[in-house]
């Protein structure tokens, strides 16, 4: 917007410059042409006097003048009479003017182009007897010609100096429109990009942003109501944060106590068909235990986010695989790392966020895989970014699953559909974005699901 703004102050500018000043070159061109054209012709004109004059007093008086007119100016006379008179001046060449002038007794002003002038001016005057009882004013018949040949070089220099100077000023003067233009616009833009930055760290999830209320009276408006839109927002999505996070953890506490109520129960009846059902109940309880839990992860990962820091990928993988490869021996599930093991490897991610994420991704892969299955964690370097993949072999999830996979308390038909809170992968999901990665569902060879991380890869420090 600054460029164009720039560009259609200058383009004014231009206009102006070129309404104003070539129209004022074009007259001073054409004056000069007249200006010249009228002088030499004036001298033209005396020497033709003293010619046509025809007495020796003037003929000496021609010769004088002429040679005086080719030794101090850029022109040439020439003289052609009819009876000899200023014998040291050049004749002219036969040619039409000199024709025009002798015949016709006419005038001729040739500049030796159609375009401004050629390389010398050349004026052509009759020549008319003066009767010497009248006088200088009675005109006689054409006794002569004279002719000037005036180099027009000088002329082309001043031709030049009329335009250069307006063309440099012409430049000086867009180049200072550019300048003024430019803090111009910056000045009338500044608001415009405040709110865009404000729209930018609103977008990254920054809802305390606010833009500075600036500018003309409709930017300002404008300013307002983008706060007030953003604060109001700002409030009701803390107000949802708050609640979920104190309902979660006011929820852990009775529900604790009701599954140890169940199990004193239980242990107290021997009743099969009661047994039965306290233990369904039971494992309701646990099922809305770990929702509870998930909300409060949500609302913790949906808070303002943390700056993301370079941390050790291999070191965080090998933590969550030594945490989680006693529960996979008890069923014969072996976990596997392959891949990249640098463990000079850095990503950026907030501090707790991959530990999350690798627990709620090998928590569903070791509850979908069947007994002595294999779980398969996978990490490649591709150039700004690091590819974290965990591989399970169980039942997988169709298209249509995994188009909804990340939705909120949604629950698949697989193993996880049974006792899942449906928040696992959209925990994952929020955490992964917060950190600037992304997250997608595949098929994995042969059978199971292929969880795929995206993360950005931080500069190595050191050698």
């Amino acid at each position: 917007m600054i460029r164009q703004l720039v560009r259609s102050y200058v383009l004014l500018v231009a206009v102006a410059i070129a309404l104003f000043t070539v129209p004022v070159a074009f007259t001073l061109t054409d004056q000069l042409r007249d200006d010249t054209a009228l002088s030499v012709e004036r001298e033209a004109n005396t020497m033709a006097l003293l010619l046509g004059t025809g007495n020796e007093a003037s003929c000496q008086g021609l010769e004088e003048v002429a040679t005086a007119y080719s030794d101090r100016t850029p022109g040439d006379v020439q003289v052609f009479a009819e009876r000899p008179c200023a014998g040291k001046v050049p004749q002219p060449d036969q040619d039409a003017a000199l024709t025009k002038a002798l015949e016709d007794g006419d005038p001729t002003i040739d500049w030796g182009s159609s375009f401004v002038w050629g390389p010398k001016l050349m004026v052509t005057v009759p020549a008319h007897a003066v009767s010497a009882d009248d006088g200088d004013k009675a005109e006689g018949p054409v006794v002569g010609a004279v002719r000037i040949e005036y180099s027009t070089g000088k002329l082309t220099d001043r031709l030049w100096n009329i335009w250069g100077f307006r063309a440099i000023l012409a430049v000086l003067v867009l180049a200072v429109a550019a300048v003024i233009g430019t803090v111009v616009a910056r000045r009338l833009t500044r608001p415009l990009r405040q709110l865009n930055d404000m729209a930018s760290k609103f977008s990254d999830g920054d809802l305390t942003a606010r833009s500075p209320v600036t500018g003309p009276q409709e930017t300002q408006t404008l300013a307002r109501t983008l706060n007030q839109g953003a604060e109001r927002l700002d409030t009701l999505m803390s107000a949802q944060r708050i609640f979920v996070a104190d309902a979660s953890h006011q929820l852990r506490t009775p529900l604790t106590a009701l599954r140890l109520s169940l199990d004193n129960i239980a242990d107290g009846v021997d009743d099969d068909f009661v047994k039965e059902d306290v233990e369904q109940a039971t494992a309701e309880v646990v099922r809305m235990s770990r929702l509870v839990n998930d909300l409060l992860v949500l609302a913790k990962a949906e808070a303002k986010v943390a700056a993301a820091e370079p941390l050790p990928l291999h070191d965080v993988i090998e933590e969550r695989l030594a945490v989680w490869r006693p529960a996979a021996d008890e069923r014969g599930v072996s976990i596997a790392l392959r891949g990249s093991a640098d463990g000079r490897l850095l990503v950026l991610a907030t501090p707790g966020h991959l530990d999350q994420v690798l627990d709620n991704v090998l928590s569903n892969a070791l509850e979908v895989s069947p007994d002595g299955a294999t779980i398969t964690v996978q990490v490649e370097s591709k150039g700004d970014e690091v590819v974290l993949e965990v591989l399970d072999q169980g039942p997988g999830m169709t298209e249509a699953e995994k188009s909804r996979a990340f939705d909120r308390f949604w629950r698949g038909k697989g193993l996880t559909g049974r006792s899942g809170s449906g928040l696992g992968l959209a925990v994952i999901k929020q955490l992964v974005t917060d950190d600037g990665g992304t997250v997608t569902l595949r098929d994995a060879p042969g059978s199971g699901l292929c969880v795929t991380i995206s993360l950005r890869a931080a500069q190595r420090s050191g050698g």
